[in-house]
Formats: C-alpha cells, sequence, structure tokens
C-alpha cells in the first residue's frame, strides 16, 4: 500500500449536517482535499491544538497523550485506510519497546491525537480518488470573499481593545469556551499581522 500524506487544512461548520463540522485534509504534494463530517466534541479538540490553546485541564486526548507517554508508548502515524459508506476508518500505529501495533480509530480522534503527538497523517490513493476534491481558487478571490466561504463574522470584536481581547481570550479558555477562545484568538493574530 503507497501511503500518501495528509496535512490539516482547518475546520469549517458543516453546510450539510446542523451541529457537524468539516475537517478538511489535504494532500501534501497536491491539489486534492478530503472534507471529513466530525462532531463538534472533536472538533473542538483538533481546533484547541490547531490554535495552540492550553486548556486549564487535560482534555480527553490530552489525557490519552499524558498516558500513552507514561507507558512509553509512541504514535508513530495515522493511516486513513478505508472508506465505506461515507465513512472513513483509521488506525493509529504505535510503538512500545520496539514493538508496533496497529488500534482501531476514529479518524477525528486519530487527527486530535496526530496533532498533539506532531506524527504524520496518512491515506491511501484510492481513498483519494474517492473522496478527494480540488478547491479552485481564483486568483481574484478576495480576503472578504474567502471570510465570507468561511463562515466568518468581520467586525464581531471591532469595538474591543488588544487589551480587551487578551482578557477575553484568558477567560474563555478559562471557562473551557474554545469555540469563542478561537475566534478572539484569530482576530488578536489578525491585528498583530495588520501591525495594528
Amino acid at each position: 500500500m503507497q501511503k500518501i500524506k495528509l496535512n490539516v487544512l482547518g475546520l469549517s461548520v458543516s453546510q450539510t449536517q446542523t451541529g457537524a463540522y468539516a475537517l478538511v485534509l489535504s494532500e501534501e504534494n497536491g491539489d486534492r482535499r478530503i472534507p471529513i463530517i466530525i462532531g463538534p466534541v472533536e472538533a473542538q479538540s483538533i481546533a484547541i491544538q490547531l490554535e495552540g490553546l492550553h486548556p486549564p485541564r487535560p482534555l480527553t486526548h490530552d489525557l490519552f497523550k499524558n498516558i500513552a507517554q507514561a507507558f512509553n508508548i509512541e504514535l508513530i502515524e495515522i493511516i486513513i485506510y478505508k472508506l465505506e459508506e461515507g465513512i472513513f476508518y483509521s488506525e493509529l500505529v504505535c510503538e512500545q519497546n520496539g514493538t508496533r501495533i496497529a488500534i482501531d480509530s476514529r479518524t477525528s480522534d486519530a487527527v486530535a491525537l496526530a496533532l498533539r503527538f506532531k506524527c504524520p497523517i496518512y491515506t491511501t490513493e484510492t481513498i483519494l480518488n474517492k473522496a478527494g476534491i480540488v478547491i479552485e481558487v481564483s486568483e481574484n478571490s478576495t480576503e472578504e470573499d474567502i471570510n465570507k466561504e468561511s463562515g466568518s463574522e468581520e467586525g464581531e470584536f471591532r469595538r474591543n481593545t488588544t487589551e480587551e481581547l487578551e482578557m477575553m481570550l484568558q477567560d474563555a479558555v478559562k471557562d473551557e469556551n474554545y469555540e469563542l477562545a478561537s475566534l478572539i484568538r484569530d482576530e488578536i493574530n489578525q491585528r498583530k499581522e495588520k501591525g495594528n
């Protein structure tokens, strides 16, 4: 089986299922994308890791990582190996004391763990042929168009100072409201990029 490396491109609200999210994985050396519908809990766990947020208490995927490290178990790679009736099947390839074992996993959990262990995510050409899509972005697309596509609400924090946003971010993390924390972090980062 030839493995093809994937990267996490991002998360967006699912247009097809209410309350669900689309996890988008991209082919490392190509243009194909794989959208995978996942639940809000897994989306939150992935978003926290992508945003570099540090919750005050370990979430489930953090706990898994802590247990694995305590028992000297290393997560080597994630393999999305099957697509059947719209469901992606994945394996965690782990190693302990030189012994490798593959463990069945939901793809959303596998990706959340891959981000924490900083291990590669792979799939097969067969799955990319079945589920891969190419998203065309025209050269004339503006940042505003991209924000509209991704559902970003520009100006939500426009009236807040950066200092207020920093305090709001700390409160959101403390209250474990990671969706709000991600939005605030994005606004702070955008201001830093613009030099505001």
